[in-house]
């Protein structure tokens, strides 16, 4: 076994067999062996920062590489009932690399290209002396010669392949030297059965096309069929919050939200250390620092500010993906900005309506980091002012309400225009930041006989009374109530049993003030009353 060249199954063994939680994704193996040798053979997955792409690479490697023995390893693992799992167990020559490590102890891309082609040569001609190579080499014809003096063929499998275009992202022309490297080491090659990158962004385009166009990407904003192996499931993370005596409920609203194709994806870094923690913290984040999304969101495109104070209220927005050039520079729109920050873990998007929204608890804290040391002074405010809005309601002052909701659209309005129900409903969304601690906040919810602006639906272990809230833009809050009664919004809560505050809020585009009208029903097991 050798540092890059087939280097053994001990990384993965100790995961499985040491590791306080492991969630078992070897079925991904199926994938990757329907794919030898054939034209989607050449694999690149991209995926935020601890999302188990090291992990996943370690797996392949202890799978493929045949200086090993892995059979009872993977044993008594999911993949070990599939058709071909005993075909290609450790049946390959696998070269494994992080390109991180030639980055770092290189000056320049030229020099980690030349010091990888050093470092594979020497381990690749050492393992087999024997071979009579040719007198001009390079990793290349050294590969080649050594494929078709033993036809064992290679698995490549490459980790942080994307380091050059994030560590040297104004360095154009080093980054078309590394691509053109990668390209020449894989494409139209025999000797490569597999080639697996990860990393955190997809491939670099330039222009409309990319650089190395015979990767199958997998991607945060397509993840193809590997959606489930790019975190954990909900019926994982259900499994580990009955092992671990975690609330489900809680768990989802601090790590889950990650849509990949309509599958609810959690983030597995954060979800281990809160069981084996037996708490709920921001984990992931914790990785990384704030200042890294606040030189994003801060960036000086039209219109920023506003989406941004949006996703922060709760919004979806809607984007354009396809433009993104897959680097961290050339970002020329707020979609560049925003789809960006759905490969680094911001945010998740939705492939099939192209909305962007923040995920869960944790990610929006990283927000709210980002913005409270100056310069969304409004935002904060209204953030700040939203205990005393939540208070206000559930105790029925309505006056103090108008108020509260009036001060957070004052200070909201050089960010956000005002001039509808669905505006109002985004400043609404703000002004009850905090309510998402103890509610599930659902906007146009289908109630009754139409849709319900915001419904408050109280956790699991809150006392909170659930709330319905309709909004209207120049009408009156006695309309906005009795609309809720005549369209029975309350139909959206019929498995919620207790108090409900009914809640009327209009805004008056002339005296620029908002008023509020709250009424009370309760729904039992059996009738339902307004009091």
């Amino acid at each position: 076994m050798g540092i890059y060249l087939n280097p053994g199954n001990t990384d993965f063994y100790n995961a499985v067999n040491y590791s306080q939680i492991y969630v078992d994704k070897t079925e991904l193996i199926n994938y990757t062996n329907r794919v030898l040798f054939g034209e989607q053979k050449c694999i690149c997955v991209s995926r935020p920062r601890r999302f188990g792409k090291s992990m996943a690479a370690n797996m392949l490697t202890a799978y493929y590489s045949r200086e090993c023995d892995s059979k009872e390893l993977f044993g008594k693992l999911k993949i070990a009932q599939t058709e071909l799992f005993r075909k290609h167990l450790n049946q390959y020559n696998v070269i494994r690399i992080n390109m991180l490590n030639f980055l770092n102890e290189s000056n320049n891309v030229m020099e980690m290209i030349e010091f990888i082609e050093e470092d594979l040569i020497d381990e690749l001609t050492n393992a087999y002396p024997n071979i009579k190579y040719p007198k001009r080499q390079n990793l290349i014809k050294i590969a080649a010669t050594i494929f078709s003096s033993n036809n064992i063929p290679f698995v490549f499998i490459i980790d942080e392949w994307d380091c050059v275009l994030r560590d040297s992202k104004n360095n154009s022309e080093g980054q078309k030297k590394y691509l053109n490297f990668l390209c020449d080491l894989f494409k139209g090659q025999s000797y490569v059965a597999l080639a697996y990158m990860t990393g955190i962004l997809p491939i670099k385009k330039y222009g409309i096309h990319s650089a190395i166009n015979m990767f199958t990407e997998i991607a945060m904003t397509n993840p193809r069929e590997l959606a489930e192996f790019t975190g954990f499931t909900e019926s994982e993370v259900r499994t580990l919050c009955e092992e671990y005596n975690m609330s489900f409920d809680e768990t989802k609203r601090w790590y889950d939200g990650y849509n990949l194709k309509g599958l609810s994806i959690y983030n597995p870094r954060s979800v281990v250390m809160s069981m084996t923690g037996h708490d709920y913290d921001n984990y992931w984040t914790s990785t990384e620092t704030y200042e890294a999304l606040k030189i994003y969101i801060e960036m000086n495109f039209d219109g920023l500010k506003d989406k941004v104070t949006q996703l922060i209220a709760g919004e979806k927005i809607q984007i354009n993906p396809a433009k993104f050039q897959n680097d961290m520079v050339t970002l020329r729109s707020t979609d560049d900005i925003f789809t960006l920050l759905v490969h680094l873990g911001y945010l998740t998007f939705d492939f099939y309506t192209n909305q962007v929204w923040i995920p869960n608890s944790e990610v929006a804290q990283e927000f709210i980091n980002s913005i409270e040391d100056g310069g969304w002074e409004e935002v904060m405010n209204a953030i700040k002012n939203s205990d005393k809005l939540l208070e206000a309601t559930l105790n029925g002052d309505e006056e103090k309400v108008a108020e509260l909701i009036d001060k957070a659209h004052c200070d909201n309005t050089s960010i956000l225009k005002y001039n509808d129900e669905n505006s109002l409903s985004c400043v609404m969304s703000l002004a009850y930041y905090s309510a998402r601690k103890s509610y599930t906040v659902e906007r146009e919810l289908p109630a009754g006989k139409g849709f319900a602006d915001l419904v408050f639906r109280p956790r699991k272990n809150s006392s909170n009374s659930a709330m319905i809230v309709e909004l209207k833009y120049n009408k009156s809050a006695g309309g906005a109530l009795a609309q809720i009664k005549k369209k029975q919004y309350d139909g959206c809560l019929k498995d919620y049993f207790g108090e409900i505050l009914l809640v009327g809020i209009n805004y008056d585009k002339d005296d620029k003030r908002h008023t509020c009208r709250i009424e009370k029903i309760t729904h039992t097991s059996h009738t339902e009353m307004y009091l």
